[in-house]
């Protein structure tokens, strides 16, 4: 299956972000490179590494968000909760024995495009207002904040 390339309109001019977001296609695409194997436990392996990083992805975004007082968080998160919902049910019907590779990575492909385009964009500006408006050199700087309100 097709590998997802990356293209500057998937930048958010977040680096953090950016770099999350190509983790994550990263995972994608190797997800692709062993459909075709019949691996199941390779393919097991991947989708949960997929599964728990994008999580972790949802989590700081949202932190970052928050931080930012973005007006549209709480629908923001309801569309991270419905994907999340959706891999679930993807994952489950794995277990289950069946072949939902092919399909679940067409899902993902589209999704991850779509969301990235669409939805973060959206939040862009107010997360970067608000990186820009605190020095990250001092102890309360955006990443450390956001680092220790997702890592504890």
């Amino acid at each position: 299956m097709q590998h997802i390339e990356w293209t500057e309109d998937l930048n958010t001019d977040i680096e953090v972000i950016d770099s999350q977001h190509h983790r994550i296609v990263e995972y994608i695409n190797q997800l692709a490179d062993i459909s075709d194997s019949n691996d199941r436990d390779q393919v097991e392996k991947v989708l949960g590494e997929l599964v728990d990083y994008t999580l972790s992805h949802f989590a700081f975004e949202e932190s970052l968000m928050e931080d930012a007082n973005y007006s549209f968080i709480n629908g923001h998160k309801r569309v991270h909760q419905l994907f999340v919902k959706r891999v679930g049910d993807f994952q489950q019907r794995f277990k289950m024995g069946e072949n939902i590779t092919l399909e679940l990575l067409a899902m993902l492909k589209s999704w991850l495009i779509n969301h990235i385009r669409s939805d973060d964009n959206d939040y862009v500006k107010t997360v970067k207002a608000n990186m820009g408006e605190i020095n990250v050199t001092q102890g309360d700087g955006w990443l450390k904040r956001s680092v220790k309100k997702f890592f504890g």
